[in-house]
């Protein structure tokens, strides 16, 4: 509570100091908050200074999507080494590069979880999957996420960023995908935003619309077509203008909002989840391939928005923050994948490269430009970071697992605390300073790995890497993640290093899992027949297809 204050205290300092602080009236208003959320990406080094200003298919069964769909497309992702700051060679990424060059840079950035639909959850909630509801429990240590035919989604009992935003008058809008549930009591309008313009699912297909309808895309509280109808994806070729049409989406709303109310903008593109697509004027442009070209046209289209908060004079009262939902897919690189740079394994592990993030902080005038911090943070300290910079405290009546982040943006503070890896129900390891101690290990099956799907391809670490879920938790293995980020090299259990780190982090759990109420899981059944069949506004577009029999059955997650 004592750092809520100290935030507020910052916030109130801010306002009186900006010009840019004030609204038409005259009267303070606190700054608009832009949160860029990238699928699966990994970052390329800054800029030079002086550079210019702005730079120019699925299994049958109950078996859902997620492992085979990403098995036979490719599943990319961000991850963390992606970007020019983080060491990517190509340096094709000038814009995110001299938005690190202004900024400031998180080397030591996590996801809440290996998956996409979990971690999105816990950003907008500011709280782990396990206390929100995002994780199954129809097998130990199983991820899990939002397919078409899951009944679940975000709970009503969570309240999520906008719906508090609200508060301290904003204005909200989400432009891409929503991946928190995609039936009518999940919808993002329901849940605090004002606008959408999106999709609730992830971009699979095409399908035939009789064993499974296509994805729709939403503005509003209304389909307005579906992937590979009204918004085509050429899986051949890799052409599609979604990253255009979502940068346009975002241009119009800031130039609507921002002389009028603060605003918060969540730009959620999924250009670099497989199959991955870019527009025309880039396929073809990265010596990257086509997961390059779709890492261009984001960048490009960041420098865009950037650009546009600079020509209507409201950057240095725009707090905006870069990061992805989880680290980049490896069984899809490097054609449909990213790079998680040092890092061991990727996507669906909780190995460093499975959940470090990519990470930059942008607010001219208040972020001093240059700088990188040391801190250990959270996707879910965005929400927090983001009630402090509106002037709100969270919620008290719930845990939440996220840091405000002031102190260490304003003053450079550093704030001790750790970092939770979970795979669904199970706590697999946790971070505390450099040391990080593993309380299982798994990759992926046996079974699965002979099918070709390999989460951690040429990275086999003799009982680390494991293919059998092992149990650590009587005499976890604990890396130095200074010294070996790659967690290659795990201390000696006789060392005095090794003792004094499993006493720190034994500390840290036993008082979290002494304290943790785990909600009721929310991506345990799935129904065919609450598949995407016949959304809100299908019967103008003569889109609404007829669902099967309605049979709930236990989603059977394979990872």
């Amino acid at each position: 509570m004592a750092a809520v204050v100290a935030a507020t205290r910052w916030w109130q300092l801010l306002l009186v100091l900006s010009a840019a602080g004030m609204g038409a009236s005259g009267a303070p208003q606190p700054p608009n908050i832009l949160l860029l959320l990238m699928d699966d990406e990994s970052l390329p080094p800054p800029r030079a200074a002086g550079s210019p200003r702005w730079a120019p298919v699925l299994p049958d069964g109950c078996l859902c999507p997620l492992e085979n769909a990403e098995r036979r497309s490719g599943v990319p992702k961000m991850g963390w080494g992606d970007l020019g700051v983080y060491g990517e060679p190509s340096r094709e990424t000038p814009n995110l590069d001299r938005m690190a060059a202004e900024g400031l840079l998180f080397p030591n950035f996590y996801s809440a979880n290996p998956l996409c639909s979990p971690s999105r959850a816990a950003l907008l909630t500011g709280r782990l999957p396990i206390r929100n509801g995002f994780y199954t429990t129809n097998a130990h240590a199983r991820n899990a996420y939002t397919p078409q035919e899951i009944v679940g989604g975000i709970p009503d009992s969570e309240q999520l960023l906008p719906e508090l935003l609200k508060k301290a008058g904003y204005v909200s809008k989400i432009v891409g995908k929503w991946h928190l549930g995609h039936r009518p009591q999940f919808h993002p309008l329901k849940h605090g935003f004002d606008e959408w313009f999106g999709s609730p699912n992830c971009h699979f297909g095409p399908y035939d619309n009789k064993a499974r309808p296509n994805i729709p895309v939403y503005r509003d509280w209304e389909m307005v077509g579906r992937y590979y109808e009204e918004f085509p994806i050429n899986l051949k070729t890799g052409e599609a203008n979604l990253t255009q049409i979502y940068l346009q989406e975002a241009l119009d709303f800031i130039k609507r909002q921002a002389r009028h109310h603060p605003f918060f903008l969540y730009w959620a593109v999924d250009a670099t989840h497989a199959p991955v697509y870019a527009s025309k004027p880039f396929l073809g442009t990265s010596q990257r391939g086509r997961y390059g070209d779709a890492v261009r046209e984001i960048d490009d289209s960041i420098g865009k928005i950037l650009e546009l908060l600079q020509d209507l004079h409201v950057a240095d009262n725009t707090f905006v923050f870069f990061t992805s939902d989880n680290g980049a897919a490896l069984i899809s690189a490097p054609e449909q994948g990213g790079s998680n740079g040092p890092f061991l394994c990727g996507k669906q592990t909780t190995f460093e490269g499975g959940m470090r993030e990519p990470a930059l902080a942008w607010w001219p005038g208040h972020v001093t430009a240059g700088q990188v911090s040391h801190q250990l943070g959270s996707i879910m300290d965005l929400f927090t970071t983001s009630l402090a910079l509106a002037g709100l405290t969270p919620p008290s009546d719930r845990a939440i697992d996220g840091l405000n982040l002031l102190p260490t943006l304003l003053q450079g503070r550093l704030m001790d605390r750790p970092i939770f890896y979970y795979r669904g129900d199970t706590l697999m390891a946790a971070t505390l300073g450099q040391h990080k101690a593993h309380f299982w290990t798994w990759t992926n099956s046996w079974e699965n790995f002979r099918q070709g799907i390999d989460f951690c391809p040429g990275q086999n670490v003799s009982g680390v890497t494991t293919h059998n879920l092992e149990d650590h938790t009587k005499l976890p293995l604990i890396f130095h993640l200074g010294r070996d980020p790659g967690e290659r090299f795990p201390l000696s259990f006789a060392s005095a290093e090794y003792q004094e780190a499993l006493s720190r982090i034994t500390s840290v759990v036993q008082q979290h899992q002494e304290a943790l109420v785990p909600a009721q899981p929310q991506l345990n059944v799935c129904n065919w027949a609450v598949m995407n069949w016949a959304p809100p506004g299908c019967e103008k577009l003569g889109k609404c297809l007829t669902p099967p029999e309605s049979i709930p059955k236990k989603c059977l997650w394979s990872h």
